[in-house]
């Protein structure tokens, strides 16, 4: 199974997969409609983007959220043996269609490195890693076999599993269950939330400054715009770059081992 480390996208290894699969549309994260399979007009020939540097100011916050796991770099250099979808066309489809589904792959990846080696989940190890070594093979399919992984179905394997070593780990802190409420703006302000499931919640425009989130399941949750200065998150649960891009914290807030402070967070 890959380590965190190869699940740190690395744009130098890739051929800006990103900038071109997806769709987006207009709104406070981008600044126009993008069609899925459709190159952005920001990037450049070089495979680099041209605003990179002011990406935010120019009304791309959600080019700045996104992360792809290290899955556009696994594509290219492996699946796709390093082949160019513009200097070799006829990859372009292929690969364009296949970051989803790699993306997906690599964030189970993250969410099950998460929990295997917490002492927590030792029930559970062994299935954790069956299941590990299933997604990964599944992420080791070769070109013309990746669009036939049914992503859905290793979910479904895994999902169960993630949730009964996040009680498990959960369990001494006896924390309140808020997977799935709607805690947009709500004043969180220096909350004991310690073991508390804010699975799935939204957290949009949340106060959550100065809040302790030790062991907290933040699988899914929707922190846009949450305010993390000062929170304590180092222990908390399945925590991506996406979710903190969307969010703003200060170097008092306290991150989970492999996750950089992003950017546009003050220094």
């Amino acid at each position: 199974m890959p380590n965190r480390l190869d699940l740190r996208a690395d744009c130098t290894q890739c051929f800006a997969i990103c900038c071109v699969s997806p769709a987006f549309a207009r709104s406070s994260d981008f600044a126009f409609d993008k069609p899925a399979g459709v190159p952005c007009p920001h990037l450049a020939t070089d495979h680099r983007c041209s605003i990179h540097d002011r990406l935010r100011a120019e009304g791309f916050a959600g080019c700045t959220a996104y992360d792809c796991f290290g899955a556009g770099q696994r594509l290219a250099q492996e699946t796709f043996g390093g082949r160019d979808w513009r200097a070799d066309p006829e990859v372009a489809g292929p690969m364009f269609a296949a970051l989803p589904i790699m993306r997906g792959l690599h964030e189970l990846h993250w969410y099950l490195t998460d929990v295997l080696d917490l002492a927590t989940s030792a029930p559970l190890r062994h299935d954790l890693w069956a299941v590990s070594e299933r997604v990964e093979r599944a992420a080791a399919s070769p070109a013309g076999g990746i669009l036939e992984v049914d992503l859905d179905a290793l979910r479904s394997k895994v999902g169960p599993l993630l949730r009964e070593a996040s009680r498990l780990a959960r369990a001494r802190f006896d924390g309140p269950d808020h997977a799935g409420d709607d805690l947009s703006a709500a004043d969180l302000r220096g909350a004991d939330l310690r073991g508390v499931c804010l699975r799935g919640a939204l957290l949009i425009g949340a106060r959550l400054d100065d809040a302790d989130l030790d062991h907290a399941d933040l699988l899914g949750a929707d922190l846009r715009g949450a305010d993390l200065r000062g929170a304590l998150l180092a222990g908390a649960l399945f925590v991506t770059r996406t979710q903190l891009g969307g969010a703003g914290g200060d170097r008092r807030t306290t991150l989970p081992h492999g996750i950089a402070r992003p950017a546009h967070w003050p220094a």
